[in-house]
């Protein structure tokens, strides 16, 4: 057993999020929301090469020497699986480990808005989640991914940086592929996608101008594609995917947009009143028939209003849904304030 699988244990019995290994410091997690301490020694710039480096492969470790930081997944039996990131600091090799749930949870124990079912049905498509980073993303996808599992047939295919969510073959077939391990990248795995005969394809994050346009060719063929992006709000997403592409192309990107995207969900993680972990609080914006019209013609500061006016089709700004998890007793004021997006309108 390696030496780290003790402090991944610990992690899991105590219902923590990550495991943080830096030189100086003894193995910290993070619980509910703050780092505490693990009862072991300090790790040093030796101890922590030896600890780190004991679960990686002779090529993984070529590959983290020469690129100077690695991506990775790693599991372990009756524990669970955990995303993995490795890197060099002024102190020596350092690791940031993310456990990923061995059981997916579901649109309905997550306590997500019920809409997103629907959209999780769509025949096809570009859905987009977005948040910063430690939102909540993945577990949204799982769950949204898992509906579709549960409720339809289809061939899903998964591309992720690492492989995170492992899912098992229900109503649907899944081709699930990790970069690095079995493709050199996004683009590279979305070239050969549209070959595969998808209906579904999850691309782990989209964070280049080549798997942007790739995505959303992928969607104007008719598949269901969903995605993420590091973004905090639809009009901010919305932007981020037009001013990712030369000037000269925005306005074949806009028509292309207008006519692929079916929904964007933001998201951001609040603390639970009762200190139990968090929730997720969500703006919706779904692609109804006034949308593209709002894209083509560059209107993206009328997007916050569009939500506002369209409650009753699913939508609904992050104040809106901080307003309902408020009167549900489910997060305190000062939280839901924190998160706010017009905290004067808010108060």
């Amino acid at each position: 057993m390696a030496v780290i699988d003790t402090y991944f244990t610990e992690l899991q019995e105590r219902g923590g999020s990550d495991l943080h290994m830096i030189v100086g410091f003894p193995p910290l997690i993070r619980l509910k929301g703050e780092l505490a301490a693990l009862d072991h020694p300090v790790l040093t710039e030796e101890s922590s090469r030896a600890i780190l480096t004991e679960i990686m492969t002779p090529e993984q470790r070529t590959a983290l020497d020469e690129g100077l930081d690695l991506d990775m997944a790693y599991e372990v039996d009756g524990v669970g699986r955990f995303r993995c990131n490795f890197f060099f600091q002024h102190r020596g090799l350092s690791g940031i480990f993310r456990i990923i749930p061995t059981e997916i949870m579901s649109i309905d124990e997550l306590n997500l808005p019920e809409v997103i079912k629907s959209i999780a049905m769509y025949n096809r498509g570009l859905i987009l989640v977005t948040g910063p980073t430690g939102s909540g993303k993945s577990t949204t996808l799982a769950a949204m991914i898992n509906h579709i599992n549960e409720n339809r047939p289809a061939h899903i295919i998964t591309i992720e940086d690492p492989l995170e969510f492992v899912h098992q073959n229900k109503s649907c077939i899944f081709t699930q592929r990790e970069i690095g391990q079995h493709a050199h990248s996004f683009a590279d795995a979305l070239k050969v996608a549209s070959r595969e005969d998808p209906d579904v394809i999850l691309v782990g994050e989209m964070r280049d101008l080549e798997t942007i346009s790739l995505a959303l060719t992928c969607a104007e063929l008719g598949i269901l594609v969903f995605g993420t992006l590091h973004t905090n709000s639809a009009a901010k997403t919305v932007d981020r995917i037009i001013d990712a592409f030369p000037s000269d192309q925005q306005a074949q990107v806009r028509t292309m947009l207008a006519e692929s995207l079916k929904a964007v969900v933001a998201q951001q993680l609040l603390k639970k009143a009762d200190g139990k972990g968090r929730c997720a609080a969500n703006e919706i914006l779904l692609g109804t028939s006034a949308l593209p019209a709002i894209i083509r013609e560059g209107k993206i500061s009328q997007i916050s209003s569009f939500i506002q006016s369209n409650t009753r089709l699913g939508m609904q700004s992050l104040d809106q849904h901080l307003q309902k998890l408020l009167n549900q007793g489910l997060i305190t004021r000062e939280a839901a304030l924190e998160k706010a997006e017009n905290k004067d309108l808010f108060r």
